[in-house]
C-alpha cells in the first residue's frame, strides 16, 4: 500500500512539474509499442523499453522546464522490459529506481501516449528535440517503420537534437529508401545497401557486438536475427565504441547516441547542452 501511495505522489509531482514548465521547450520521445522481440526460428522473446535508458534522461529534461510528449507507433502504451528493473541501473539504489519509476509512469498514461500518425499530421515545428530510448524493442517496430523515417527527416533536416541510446539508435535506419527491405536483406544476412539513409558517415555508437553477445547467451540457446551494430555500420554509420558497459556518448551534428544502459546520465547531459545551444 505504501508503495502505491509513493507512485500516486511521485507522479503527480512529474505531472504537476511538467505542466509548470511547459514553456521552456517540449522534447519528443518516440517508443516502440510492441512486447515481443522476434527471434530466429519464429521464436520470440519478451521485450520493451529499459527503464533507467527513458526514465533518466526524461527526468533530467523535466527537472530542466522540458515538456515530454510520448509517441508510439500505434499509439499504444508502451511497456518496460521487466529485466530493466533492477537496482544495478541507479546505482545499486532501489528507492532511486523506485522514483524514476514514477516518473515514467507520468508520462506512459494510456491518455498521454499519442500515435505517430496523429503527431505528423499536427506537424512537429513545436517540438525541439526527438529522444528515443533503448531496450530491444526499437527493433521491432521502428527501424523498419517509414513513418519514423518521416520523423528522423524532420529532425534532420531542421537541425533539432536527436538523442536515442542503446538499442535506440537502430531506429535510425529507418530514415532510408527501403527500410523494410533493408531489415530483410540484414536478417538474411545479405550485402544490402542503405539507400539515401541520411545518417551516412556520422559518428554514432550502439550496443555494441560484444555486449550483445552477452545478453544473447540468456536466451537460453536461442538467437537474435541480427546484431545491431553490424547493421549500423552495413549502412554506413562511423561507429564508434568504449569498452563494454563502460558509458560512452557520441556528439556528431544534432545526432547524439548512446552505447548501452550505463550511458544514460551522459546522455542526458549531452541532450540538455545541445537544447541549451540552440
Amino acid at each position: 500500500m505504501k508503495k502505491i501511495f509513493r507512485t500516486l505522489a511521485l507522479m503527480l509531482l512529474v505531472t504537476s512539474a511538467t505542466a509548470f514548465a511547459a514553456s521552456k521547450g517540449e522534447v519528443l520521445v518516440l517508443l516502440s509499442g510492441k512486447t515481443e522481440l522476434p527471434l530466429q526460428n519464429n521464436k520470440t522473446f519478451p521485450s520493451g523499453y529499459y527503464l533507467n535508458e527513458f526514465g533518466v534522461p526524461a527526468d533530467a529534461l523535466i527537472r530542466a522546464g522540458y515538456h515530454l510528449t510520448v509517441v508510439t507507433p500505434e499509439g499504444t502504451q508502451p511497456r518496460a522490459d521487466q529485466r530493466s528493473r533492477d537496482a544495478l541501473y541507479f546505482g545499486g539504489d532501489v528507492n532511486e529506481m523506485h522514483r524514476i519509476e514514477g516518473v515514467v509512469s507520468a508520462l506512459t498514461q494510456a491518455d498521454q501516449v499519442k500515435s505517430l500518425k496523429t503527431v505528423l499530421a499536427a506537424g512537429l515545428d513545436n517540438y525541439d528535440a526527438l529522444f528515443i530510448p533503448g531496450g530491444h524493442a526499437p527493433l521491432i517496430d521502428l527501424s523498419n517503420n517509414p513513418e519514423v523515417g518521416r520523423l528522423l527527416r524532420d529532425f534532420h533536416r531542421k537541425g533539432k537534437p536527436t538523442a536515442a541510446i542503446c538499442h535506440g539508435p537502430i531506429t535510425l535506419l529507418a530514415a532510408q529508401d527501403d527500410p523494410q527491405g533493408y531489415e530483410q536483406g540484414v536478417v538474411a544476412d545479405r550485402d544490402v545497401s542503405a539507400d539515401h539513409w541520411i545518417y551516412r558517415g556520422y559518428k554514432m555508437t550502439i550496443f555494441a557486438d560484444e555486449e550483445e553477445k552477452i545478453f544473447e547467451a540468456s536466451l537460453k540457446g536461442e538467437k537474435l536475427r541480427y546484431y545491431p551494430a553490424r547493421a549500423m555500420k552495413q549502412a554506413g554509420g562511423n561507429m564508434n565504441f568504449a569498452a563494454a558497459w563502460q558509458p560512452h556518448v557520441v556528439v556528431d551534428r544534432e545526432l547524439i547516441t548512446g552505447q548501452n544502459p550505463f550511458s544514460d546520465h551522459l546522455l542526458a547531459s549531452a541532450l540538455l547542452k545541445a537544447l541549451a545551444a540552440q
